[in-house]
């Protein structure tokens, strides 16, 4: 028999059972457009991540006052950026002893000291609280990888200048703040010589940290929140982070592990932690839509045998004028196929649909934006993606409708031809 006819056949035996037929379809469907919306939601996310760690230097390791055990967001921060300002069960303040010791450090490229705090900020007539940082001038440009929007970095002898990020200076006031206009922080008037390009650090206020002392309550006039340090060689992050941690310890005086009062964390090893959880999710979630093509698999073998029983003379026929059994197997298969085909286009559309819309609800909805909102309002609807999924439902429909092809080729003519 030739695959046309063969081809031709199967066609009408989907045509001819719409109702049972397209609710198998609608299975598959539902199935695939789960596998297909989770995966692209899964992967922008994890491209998001990418994207935004790329601009958190992985060869920055940063000290922060308290040792919390649970480090895997504890030390998030960015040299151009605001650190996490949550408190830890210990507590003692890092100085410019730390820094001496810290620069002595083998692989160590530069260290800096930093402050933060909140504090008000003016331009024109609106004003508003906001989390000021203070940086040393004469390294914080090495320390980040930050882009300018317009302007420039804070340099050494800078004290009442300031940069923005992108959405503090164009979203935050009633009109966006220019170049060279004046703000006023905490009552003091600062110059305003850079604002940051959109994504790079957006709610950013950077200060030279002298004029951070002077006008910000709360930080000391000797200590710093944070210590972030440059390394060399990216390779040796690990063993740099084992060093930080020993001299520090000899430095404070602190013999025991459970003694520090001091937490080192590294961006390279916060993006593993947080890739990881991604894809463990992303298996997770992947593995609950697979069940609807699991039900949707049992659905397509259900309508399979209903439809041997159906056409069970009809295969008797065929055998008694000269069909095989491969003949017979083939176009119960290319049913089965077909109905995968259909239910695979389906569920790309609908994947594809559904992801688009999560994407918009996250962005911009649901989650109000952010952090969380940019990661979910990616999507990542790659070609692999789409064709894979498409070509899986043809595969699942003729796996279940393997036994009961199978069982239709095994008929005897006789006893098909006598079935009632």
């Amino acid at each position: 028999m030739r695959l046309r006819k063969s081809l031709q056949l199967a066609w009408n035996m989907l045509a001819h059972s719409k109702l049972r037929s397209w609710l198998t379809i609608i299975g598959i469907v539902i199935g695939i457009a789960a596998v297909v919306s989770i995966i692209s939601v899964s992967q922008g996310a994890q491209q998001s991540i990418e994207e935004r760690f790329a601009s958190f230097d992985a060869d920055i390791i940063t000290v922060s006052p308290g040792f919390s055990r649970a480090m895997g967001f504890r030390g998030m921060h960015r040299p151009g950026g605001q650190e996490n300002e949550r408190s830890s069960t210990k507590q003692k303040n890092l100085t410019i002893k730390d820094i001496i010791v810290l620069k002595n450090i083998p692989n160590v490229k530069y260290v800096m000291g930093t402050v933060s705090a909140r504090g008000e900020m003016k331009y024109l007539a609106r004003s508003g609280e906001v989390s000021v940082k203070g940086v040393d001038t004469a390294v914080w440009r090495n320390m980040i990888s930050d882009k300018l929007e317009s302007g420039r970095y804070l340099i050494k002898g800078d004290k009442y200048a300031v940069v923005l990020g992108y959405r503090r200076a164009n979203e935050f006031f009633d009109k966006p703040v220019q170049i060279n206009r004046q703000v006023t922080i905490e009552g003091r008037i600062f110059k305003v010589v850079g604002i940051l390009k959109e994504g790079e650090d957006d709610n950013a206020v950077i200060i030279p940290i002298e004029a951070a002392r002077v006008v910000l309550e709360d930080v000391g006039e000797k200590e710093f929140g944070v210590i972030t340090v440059k390394v060399e060689d990216l390779d040796l992050v690990d063993e740099t982070i084992e060093k930080i941690e020993k001299k520090l310890m000899m430095a404070r005086g602190i013999l025991r592990e459970d003694k520090k009062d001091f937490s080192v964390s590294s961006m390279k090893e916060m993006q593993q932690n947080i890739s990881e959880t991604l894809n463990t999710m992303a298996i997770f979630l992947g593995a609950i839509a697979a069940i609807s093509l699991v039900v949707g698999a049992v659905g397509i073998s259900n309508t399979m045998f209903t439809s041997v029983l159906e056409k069970t003379k009809e295969i008797g026929v065929m055998k008694a004028i000269g069909a095989k059994n491969i003949d017979i197997m083939m176009i119960f298969l290319m049913n089965a196929g077909m109905i995968g085909l259909v239910g695979g286009i389906g569920g790309v559309v609908v994947g594809s649909v559904a992801s688009g819309y999560i994407g918009i609800l996250a962005s911009g909805g649901a989650t109000g934006g952010g952090m969380m909102g940019r990661m979910l309002g990616t999507t990542a609807l790659s070609v692999e993606l789409l064709v894979f999924a498409f070509l899986f439902s043809i595969f699942i429909g003729m796996i279940a409708g393997a036994i009961p092809a199978y069982r239709a080729s095994k008929l005897k003519p006789v006893d098909a031809l006598r079935y009632e």
